[in-house]
């Protein structure tokens, strides 16, 4: 097998695999607060404490992924399209 074709192989493996973790889970956790929905802080005592509401998150701790982004856009563009 050439290294081309095995190299499209493989892109095409990881698009798929990506496409479908995006159908089965379109939200992933939040990469600024962990999925906590806040970020978390330490008092003077080095205590861990409750932080700020994650503004990226909306204190939801959940946010959507890029390819369903991606899929949502696309959807809504044909939909306004054909009417």
């Amino acid at each position: 097998m050439p290294p081309a074709l095995l190299a499209i192989a493989c892109l095409l493996a990881v698009i798929l695999g990506y496409v479908g973790k995006c159908a089965a889970s379109p939200f992933g956790t939040c990469r600024t607060c962990h999925g906590m929905g806040h970020l978390t802080r330490t008092d003077r005592k080095g205590r861990p404490k409750r932080g700020k509401d994650c503004r990226r998150c909306q204190a939801t701790g959940k946010r959507i992924r890029v390819g369903r982004q991606f899929y949502n856009r696309a959807s809504r563009t044909y939909r306004a399209g054909t009417r």
